[in-house]
């Protein structure tokens, strides 16, 4: 979704790349990323509203993430980026 409006998925954990493309967004296409973001209500995503709560409440989910600034969605975006990323883990024997 967000390769679709001119996202570079690698650049997402720069908060201030996706800042400066949000600000280049239209309206409907911030509703768009914050629609996103609230059919995949990932508990990671939660946390970031509800840092005291163990799960959050949906409800108010939706509606602080309706009203959040371009620099908390940015801020969203970059553990959405973060979340993305392949772990490798190497072991090795002696």
């Amino acid at each position: 979704m967000l390769e679709e409006l001119g996202f570079n998925i690698q650049l997402l954990g720069s908060e201030k790349y996706v800042l400066n493309k949000l600000r280049t967004l239209k309206a409907e296409n911030i509703t768009k990323v914050k629609e996103a973001f609230i059919r995949n209500k990932a508990p990671r995503f939660m946390k970031y509203f509800f840092p005291h709560e163990l799960y959050g409440n949906q409800k108010l989910y939706v509606e602080k993430l309706m009203k959040v600034s371009l620099e908390r969605l940015a801020r969203l975006i970059k553990i959405c980026g973060l979340l993305l990323q392949t772990k490798v883990y190497l072991s090795w024997k002696k």
